[in-house]
């Protein structure tokens, strides 16, 4: 479950960071290993904040640079909103970044993490098997109905 406005007796444990990469109107998606948890769904780059990281930002950009091997620069992300998210074990804030690029980059995917990606348009990304509530996410931050 995933709202903009606080849930009900929410207890966040930690937070995640997301970052819709975006390159001439298409998104990168990141399709998850089997064997993590909800594997084999696409979803948007994102990761924990580890402890050692200064900032929501900071932790974008590391997960940024683990995942897909690009540096990016933190003035170029641009911060959306942040969710309440709850899955049966645990609460979380998840924030969602925007980072639009002008160039396509090069992507050094982490097939620890991944075992796929692909750019694609939001709408189409909405016919994908997504990881729960990104449907909601791309559909809050491309405006679609």
């Amino acid at each position: 479950m995933i709202s903009k406005t606080k849930i009900q007796n929410f207890n966040k444990k930690f937070d995640v960071v997301s970052v819709f990469i975006e390159h001439e109107g298409k998104i990168l998606l990141m399709h998850r290993q089997d064997h993590k948890p909800q594997g084999n769904t696409w979803a948007m780059l994102a990761g924990k904040v580890d402890k050692g990281d200064k900032d929501l930002i900071d932790a974008l950009v590391r997960e940024v640079k683990e995942e897909i091997g690009l540096m990016i620069k933190k003035e170029d992300c641009r911060y959306f909103d942040g969710y309440y998210s709850r899955y049966p074990e645990f609460d979380y804030i998840y924030h969602v970044y925007h980072l639009l690029l002008k160039e396509k980059p090069v992507i050094n995917l982490n097939l620890k993490e991944h075992k796929d990606m692909k750019w694609i348009t939001p709408k189409d990304a909405l016919k994908l098997n997504l990881i729960p509530d990104e449907d909601k996410c791309i559909k809050w931050f491309y405006n679609i109905d």
